[in-house]
């Protein structure tokens, strides 16, 4: 069976670095000291695999050097030349499509999800491996060893089709504070329950508004003197910012002592040299509805060296009941595995005044 194996060189390096995309910032996120992490992640997979897929794929950092330090046989179909763009995506997938590939694996995020759905569509499924930003689309694996594991099972035909949302953001919105969600296609994918992540979705019951509140006046109320606190984005943790009397960056990562900002729209270098000025830390996160990530989607600021600093202990997850009605389990993927496996199991999720969950992590 014929592979599409597509490696997004660039996605996912303005996450650690605070741009919450890569989209039209590329030269300011290497200002910024951004690393590529596409191929990392794409080393992950491939590795898991247990099965020998042959591969199509596209010349240097798209795939070819990847495929030949793993092993993997493998035919470029595709040349481009460096840097690559959305084009360039494009492209391989269609050449791939005509060359006889019956799925297209692809190393990216959304952008790189919608860039290769709009020329696809439907015709063969399409398999994300999250290396991006934000990844809001229902058509990736939930890490590179579930990708390894969901493709062996569609080799082997222990699986079903199903149809994914692509979505996407208006990245130049978000970074102004703006969250713009849009429906742009869908796309087939290979679906294994506990696989495959489900699309991100937003909550709109009329109580909800009213357990945001309860959260925050709760941990406002409780917040220990002389403590950092390190704030996720999300409309939940604002309220907190909110009720405490500051301001908040909506979809960024700020800091907060004894009340009072200390950071705005923090990048993970300036968390860490924030963090030296103070002796105790705790950091506020809330999962991405549905999808239930803790850490890994969106919030790459909070990397595994921002965690193991503070401490898997000294990290408090909120999340309304309504928002947990349609998350079933949490997740953490910060890219050190023993990291990782030290959230799992279950852990306390505050829900109102007072009020806790346990919820597990897997």
């Amino acid at each position: 069976m014929m592979i599409g194996f597509i490696v997004n060189p660039i996605a996912g390096m303005g996450g650690k670095v605070g741009l919450k995309g890569t989209d039209g910032v590329l030269e300011e996120a290497r200002k910024r000291g951004a690393n590529e992490i596409s191929g990392e992640i794409a080393r992950k997979f491939l590795k898991n695999l247990r099965c020998k897929p042959f591969f199509l794929t596209a010349n240097g950092k798209m795939g070819e050097t990847l495929l030949t330090e793993s092993g993997f046989g493998y035919e470029v179909v595709y040349h481009t030349a460096e840097p690559t763009n959305a084009e360039d995506s494009k492209e391989a997938a269609v050449r791939m499509q005509q060359k006889g590939a019956e799925l297209i694996v692809f190393v990216g995020g959304d952008g790189t999800a919608r860039d290769i759905s709009s020329v696809i569509g439907m015709k063969i499924p399409i398999l994300g491996i999250p290396s991006g930003v934000k990844m809001y689309s229902s058509c990736f694996a939930l890490n590179p060893e579930s990708g390894a594991e969901l493709l062996c099972e569609f080799i082997e035909k222990r699986h079903s089709l199903k149809e994914a949302d692509i979505l996407d953001i208006d990245e130049d919105a978000y970074r102004n504070g703006e969250f713009r969600v849009k429906l742009y296609s869908h796309a087939l994918i290979p679906h294994v329950r506990d696989f495959v992540q489900a699309g991100k979705q937003e909550y709109f019951e009329g109580d909800e508004e009213g357990a945001k509140e309860e959260i925050a006046e709760y941990l406002v109320e409780n917040m220990e003197k002389d403590v950092l606190y390190i704030i996720g984005a999300g409309t939940t943790t604002a309220r907190i910012a909110k009720k405490m009397g500051a301001g908040k960056t909506m979809l960024g990562v700020d800091a907060y002592y004894n009340g009072e900002p200390v950071g705005r729209d923090l990048n993970e270098k300036s968390i860490l040299k924030i963090l030296e000025d103070y002796e105790k830390a705790r950091i506020i996160v809330s999962p991405i509805g549905a999808q239930g990530f803790i850490f890994g989607r969106g919030n790459q600021q909070m990397s595994a060296e921002v965690i193991r600093k503070i401490g898997v202990k000294s990290v408090i997850v909120i999340a309304t009941p309504q928002k947990l009605r349609e998350t079933r389990v949490l997740h953490v993927y910060t890219g050190d595995e023993e990291l990782d496996a030290d959230f799992k199991g279950h852990i306390r999720v505050l829900t109102g005044y007072g009020r806790y969950r346990m919820v597990r992590v897997v």
